[in-house]
């Protein structure tokens, strides 16, 4: 069983899909400090000095009545959040990381579409007489001068 396991893990479509799960984990952690540290900070700041991530309504007072400056010290007391803020912030994470997902498909499509290109036509001939290279649409070979005909070549 145990060596079944083994084959199966081992196979190349799942160790792709192990590679791809670990370095999208890794990717989502760097989208995240990218707008949380990074995008939303001057959002905030053009919008009045908003911290989105401490944006909430609350739902249900704790066991001290508000107001709250943060959602940190909401929760410490107990009461219930909507935390929109963090929504907003999650959801330009969606964003950012659809947007990057669409670009590397793009260029897969691209990639893709470059491989299965027809063959371009070919542009010479050999003559059959002295194999030397003729343009493709010569009627006579320019090394041996010997006639070529469309049965010949």
């Amino acid at each position: 069983m145990l060596k079944d396991f083994k084959e199966f893990a081992m196979r190349g479509n799942v160790v792709d899909m192990a590679v791809g799960i670990i370095i999208g984990a890794a990717f989502g952690t760097i989208v995240k400090s990218l707008v949380a540290d990074v995008i939303m900070p001057p959002i905030g700041l053009l919008l009045g000095n908003v911290d989105f991530s401490n944006l909430f309504i609350v739902l249900k007072e704790g066991s001290v009545a508000g107001p709250f400056a943060t959602v940190a010290e909401a929760h410490k007391v107990g009461a219930v959040t909507m935390n929109y803020g963090l929504f907003v912030n999650t959801v330009i994470s969606f964003i950012i990381v659809a947007f990057a997902v669409f670009m590397l498909i793009r260029a897969l499509n691209k990639v893709q579409r470059e491989e299965e290109a027809p063959p371009e036509e070919p542009t010479t001939k050999e003559c059959p007489h002295c194999l030397s290279t003729v343009p493709i649409q010569a009627t006579r070979c320019g090394h041996c001068t010997s006639e070529l005909t469309a049965e010949a070549v």
